[in-house]
């Protein structure tokens, strides 16, 4: 009796050896079948974070969710959700409440996985962004582990329910049930490392309308840097008068319209817009008026030369900044612009050396509000503007935000740190003063 139970009981000891072991599925900052899309959008005098929701399958209905940062104006949003592929649409339309940052939800229709287009509209501004609907597909090793779990626990149940393990029948039943167990978890034990399935609506390897350069750029290869070219309409704005600076997006092999940009911290492009004393600032995420071209409205008070930086990262390849300039005519309407307000951060050591990590900490009022992904921004300037560095706060629970930032060389550079408390965007102007090693 003991020796027919004996191989039983060490195949039952494997299945709950390699239940224990299973590794749990790590998490990580992807984007996946299935998850939320975030977009930030600057578009007509607002700060926009748009939400798609993932849908698990087509056609669906998805969620939109619109959240607003003060100041909000009373804004009409018309949202259209278009497939690239055969033009069905789904639209949805809502009104923006001055001073109620929402987050205002619409349904939108999902007819089809693979790439669309979400057309915002303002009466005023329009922007037509490039997204992809992912759907999950269903791995070949899913159907392998889910089938040996059920025939494991049918053979397994069914032989003790007839007779354990006293008579050959049920005994090869029991057996046979724990065997199909180990095998199912040795699929899913093994199976992280198997190929993934194709999600349904992924982009293929190699895309010749992904490049916008005419050719295809296969997946990993990477592709030429962008040249970019910045203007203001009107040509010369006057100090006081809204303009528009538009940036022309071209491929530095062929010279052609770049439309490749992929997602990065919620956007397309992060513009930094500063005038050359440091006195003005503007964080943005310009609207796509179509292949290639990125604009946004501003506005500023005082005449003079001002400085563009848009962080921007092309599909398959790294990430890049681009920058430019332009000048202010007129004279100015107002007094000084500020850039924000509020307490310096603490530095360590308090007199920054250059290529050396320079802590700072800045404790805030309240609890943070996650904006473009991260609980804070830091971005660094110097006094000609030929150097721009942009990183993010360490996660943390408490209200204090911290940044470890390398400044490249002694110098004067102009900072500001960034984070979002009840839907209201902070910015936190400083300067710093960075020596030399013989300082010290």
């Amino acid at each position: 009796m003991r020796n027919r139970l004996l191989p039983v009981r060490v195949l039952l000891f494997l299945l709950l050896l390699l239940l224990v072991l299973w590794p749990a599925p790590a998490g990580a900052h992807v984007v996946a079948p299935g998850a939320d899309l975030r977009i930030a959008q600057t578009i007509a005098g607002a700060e926009l974070t748009m939400t798609v929701r993932g849908v698990s399958r087509t056609p669906a209905p998805a969620v939109v969710e619109i959240e607003a940062f003060h100041p909000v104006p009373d804004l009409r949003v018309e949202l259209t959700l278009r497939s690239s592929e055969n033009g069905r649409a789904s639209r949805a339309a809502v009104r923006l409440a001055a001073g109620r940052a929402g987050p205002y939800r619409v349904s939108m229709q999902v007819f089809r996985a693979g790439p669309h287009e979400l057309e915002v509209r303002t009466p005023a501004e329009r922007s037509v962004l490039p997204v992809r609907v992912l759907v999950p597909a269903t791995s070949p090793w899913e159907l392998v582990i889910h089938g040996g779990f059920y025939v494991a626990g049918i053979l397994v149940v069914g032989g003790l329910l007839t007779g354990g393990t006293s008579r050959r029948g049920p005994a090869l039943a029991v057996r046979a049930g724990a065997l199909a167990g180990v095998v199912a978890l040795t699929v899913a034990v093994v199976s992280p490392q198997l190929p993934e399935p194709v999600p349904d609506g992924a982009a293929p390897v190699a895309d010749p309308s992904g490049s916008g350069a005419g050719r295809p750029y296969a997946s990993g290869t990477g592709r030429p840097y962008v040249m970019a070219a910045f203007s203001t309409q009107p040509a010369r704005p006057a100090a006081g008068a809204e303009f528009t600076l538009v940036a022309d997006l071209v491929d530095g092999s062929t010279g052609r319209p770049v439309d490749d940009l992929t997602l990065h911290h919620e956007a397309l492009a992060h513009l930094v817009v500063t005038s050359a004393d440091g006195a003005y600032f503007r964080h943005l995420h310009p609207v796509r008026l179509g292949p290639g071209r990125l604009a946004v409205r501003l506005r500023a008070d005082r005449p003079g030369r001002y400085l563009a930086h848009a962080e921007l990262e092309r599909t398959d390849s790294g990430g890049q900044l681009i920058t430019g300039t332009f000048d202010v005519t007129g004279t100015a309407t107002a007094g000084p612009q500020e850039a924000g307000t509020g307490p310096a951060p603490v530095l360590a050591p308090a007199r920054p050396v250059a290529g050396r990590p320079t802590t700072m900490r800045l404790r805030t009022a309240g609890s943070l509000q996650p904006w473009l992904g991260m609980p804070g921004h830091l971005i660094v300037r110097d006094r000609d503007g030929g150097f721009l560095g942009h990183v993010h706060a360490t996660p943390t629970r408490t209200p204090e935000l911290t940044f470890t930032f390398s400044f490249p060389a002694p110098g004067t550079y102009f900072a500001w740190i960034q984070y979002a408390r009840n839907s209201t965007i902070e910015t936190v102007p400083f300067t710093v003063t960075v020596g030399t090693e013989s300082d010290t």
